[in-house]
């Protein structure tokens, strides 16, 4: 798309013709192991901020249908009810710095991402004085149109004096994220007072939206403000997209992370849809945001979306509930290789939406919100991989093919953007009890934490022929072998167990 003259390569929305920082953000996830430009994006959204720190949610160059227009104009647009734009560039940028190991680039963009972050607490639309956490009106989670009392027909977008206020615990777990991640590149940066402020200020966020927010299972949908009457139906149920989101963003405890897993299993045995990745169960009456296009049990009123499946089997790959992980990403890739064919939200009896039923025009059935997500627990989730820096610099290795029954696997990524790689070949010889692992990447500070057979102690571990110290770490009663060390382009591991 060009944007003030120059190309910018970014994921589109899969039922918008738009760059929206939001997708865009989270499908970096996945995207940064096939774009060779990760920065573009990211650069153009910082461009274009305000003077008091405040992003936008999204551009196009196209004309926006559900105005009529027909100018090609480059139109910039912010959501007014929406509170996570902020925090999402910042995810953004740390992906794409990752990626792209610009470190030069990253310092760049501190002051911009430090603002936003201030926009964040500063902005009385997005500030709540008085709990100290980030407010919204009232949403369907991190969706774009609120509901309030004495609305006129269609969805609105617009804050006004009928607007419900109130605390939505995405919006933290996000800007939780967001500030451990702007703490990681200050550090890097050397601007250590800021880091330690931004960690600092992201867990009294925690510690508050924790607090407040969850109810003891899983956390409470919508905290108000201010009252509104919903005749009659009952929120208190309600599971909202943001809940697994909280668990692989870090803000969720481990014991939290295990009890809303286990919530959504209890609900695919008794909702009767074909999967549990709901935006929001129970879904609102169909008429509560006034648009019938928006019915219960589509799109992110009740509709099942695989981006909430990836996030559900990320969080229970990493929180000892293996099996379960390993089924939805069973279940989506069966899925898509029946009907190559995948969308940003399914009906709850599985068949997909068309343009006719959809919310916008410009659906296709190429989600990259979803599969994103899901390549993102296949990669960090299952392969184990995840860059806790930049550039494989440093990475915790947690690989879990145990639990698949997967003897042997090689993999290898690589950040097109940087030309780096990290991969290993992994091989289980159950006959004389030997995990190996053979790693190929540059230099690397690497944290192994390797999945050991159910009722299996290591008895040794040996790096590179020699052996070395290793601890044993329990998730939920499974035992993982921890050891860490520095790689210099290869390395072996060998780790012998006894049942």
């Amino acid at each position: 798309m060009p944007i003030d003259g120059q190309p910018v390569t970014g994921f589109r929305s899969p039922d918008s013709n738009a760059l929206w920082i939001r997708d865009h953000s989270d499908m970096l996830r996945g995207g940064k192991y096939i774009l060779e430009d990760v920065k573009s994006a990211v650069q153009c959204f910082v461009d274009a901020q305000a003077a008091n720190g405040r992003i936008y949610d999204f551009v196009t160059t196209h004309p926006l249908r559900s105005t009529g227009a027909q100018e090609n104009w480059e139109t910039w647009v912010r959501v007014p009810v929406e509170s996570d734009v902020e925090y999402r560039l910042l995810k953004a940028s740390y992906l794409a710095w990752q990626a792209s190991s610009d470190d030069e680039w990253m310092l760049q963009l501190l002051p911009s991402l430090e603002q936003a972050a201030l926009y964040s607490m500063r902005s009385p639309l997005r500030w709540d004085e008085s709990n100290q956490l980030i407010k919204r009106p009232y949403t369907i989670d991190t969706w774009d149109f609120d509901l309030g009392s004495n609305r006129p027909a269609g969805l609105n977008f617009q804050i006004d004096e009928h607007t419900t206020w109130g605390i939505m615990h995405g919006d933290n777990s996000g800007f939780f994220e967001a500030l451990m991640m702007l703490g990681t590149m200050f550090k890097v940066s050397g601007q250590f007072r800021k880091a330690a402020r931004c960690r600092n200020l992201a867990h009294e966020i925690q510690e508050r939206a924790n607090e407040l927010l969850y109810n003891g299972s899983y956390y409470t949908h919508f905290y108000k403000l201010s009252s509104l009457d919903l005749n009659g139906f009952d929120e208190s149920r309600q599971l909202s997209l943001s809940n697994p989101m909280a668990i692989n963003r870090g803000m969720a405890t481990h014991e939290m992370a295990r009890s809303i897993l286990s919530e959504y299993q209890k609900r695919r045995e008794t909702s009767g849809a074909f999967a549990e990745w709901f935006s929001i169960d129970p879904a609102f009456p169909s008429h509560f945001f006034g648009e019938e296009v928006i019915p219960a049990g589509s799109y992110c009123n009740g509709g099942i979306m695989p981006l909430v499946g990836g996030e559900l089997a990320k969080a229970a790959l990493e929180h000892g509930m293996e099996d379960y992980g390993l089924s939805i990403l069973e279940q989506y890739r069966d899925m898509i290789a029946v009907s190559s064919e995948s969308y940003l939200w399914y009906y709850p009896d599985g068949s997909a939406p068309t343009k006719e039923d959809s919310t916008s025009p410009d659906i296709i059935p190429t989600d990259g919100w979803g599969s994103s997500a899901m390549l993102y627990a296949f990669v960090e989730g299952l392969c184990g991989i995840e860059d806790i820096d930049n550039g494989f610099g440093k990475v915790r290795c947690s690989p879990r093919w145990m639990a698949a029954g997967e003897d042997e696997a090689n993999i290898e990524l690589t950040y097109p953007a940087s030309g780096l790689t990290f991969g290993y070949q992994y091989t289980h010889d159950a006959e004389n009890n030997v995990i190996h692992l053979a790693f190929d990447t540059a230099s690397t500070e690497m944290v192994a934490r390797i999945l050991l057979p159910e009722g299996a102690s290591s008895t040794a571990v040996f790096w590179d022929g020699r052996e070395v110290t290793s601890v044993i770490e329990d998730v939920a009663s499974k035992a993982y072998v921890h050891v860490e060390g520095e790689i210099q382009s290869r390395a072996e591991i060998d780790v012998y167990y006894a049942r």
